[in-house]
């Protein structure tokens, strides 16, 4: 089946790569592994796959007054943890045969390239996967922002935002048996419902550059394939 989408963004979070672990280790390799085959069986579509992962498993923010740590600093520890994170899916899919280039957006030349936004764009059209990293390189900006920005910049089809849950709901599911999910939704309904699709600053930037965002669950099996296929999978925010 041929795909909907020839070039994607897909946004990872953090947490994500946690998986099962119950031992305080920041990655589960099982998940690792399943999220690599799965974005393996999209490439081999023929579908130009970028990428943008969080750091949440590693490290979030924590509250200056508590931590002593001022916002800005942790943020560029925050950053230095999605690298880490972009390293462990790098190392997975070339492990599985997949060539990939991690662009980081704070230069480190040992580990990964900086971010120039041609040579991202020439990767892709040679069929490989760009991993950024390090977010937008600057303080008080999420991974959600950083996604979003490298979205528009790839000139991508769709973000696909994979997250535990199958898509967008009225209230949280986790704690309200009864919440309804949308199968579509405008930019529109999302800021008057207040659903915290992505934060202020990321969604704004979609709307404004009319960039459809699919919010679907990555952990089922074979879900990151169906959507690229266009079946109706997860929530369309457009």
């Amino acid at each position: 089946m041929l795909p909907k989408y020839k070039r994607i963004l897909l946004k990872l979070s953090g947490e994500a790569l946690l998986g099962n672990q119950k031992n305080g280790d920041p990655f589960d390799p099982k998940i690792i592994e399943q999220y690599a085959n799965e974005i393996k069986q999209v490439v081999e579509l023929g579908v130009q796959v970028a990428i943008v992962i969080g750091g949440g498993n590693i490290y979030r923010g924590m509250n200056e007054a508590d931590s002593g740590i001022e916002r800005a600093h942790g943020d560029y520890m925050g950053m230095l943890a999605t690298v880490i994170n972009a390293m462990a899916i790098q190392a997975m899919l070339e492990k599985i045969g997949v060539y990939t280039r991690l662009q980081s957006a704070i230069v480190m030349e040992q580990v990964a390239e900086p971010y120039i936004r041609r040579k991202a764009l020439r990767h892709l059209e040679k069929g490989r996967v760009v991993i950024f990293g390090a977010g937008t390189g600057n303080p008080y900006f999420t991974t959600d922002t950083a996604g979003s920005l490298r979205a528009i910049e790839m000139k991508a089809d769709v973000i696909l935002k994979g997250t535990r849950v199958d898509g967008v709901y009225d209230s949280d599911p986790e704690k309200n048996p009864a919440a309804v999910k949308f199968e579509t939704i405008s930019f529109q309904e999302c800021i008057s419902k207040n659903l915290k699709v992505m934060d202020t600053t990321a969604f704004t930037l979609c709307m404004e550059n009319k960039l459809p965002i699919i919010v679907f669950d990555i952990n089922q099996p074979g879900n990151l394939l169906k959507v690229v296929q266009g079946a109706a999978i997860g929530t369309l925010v457009g």
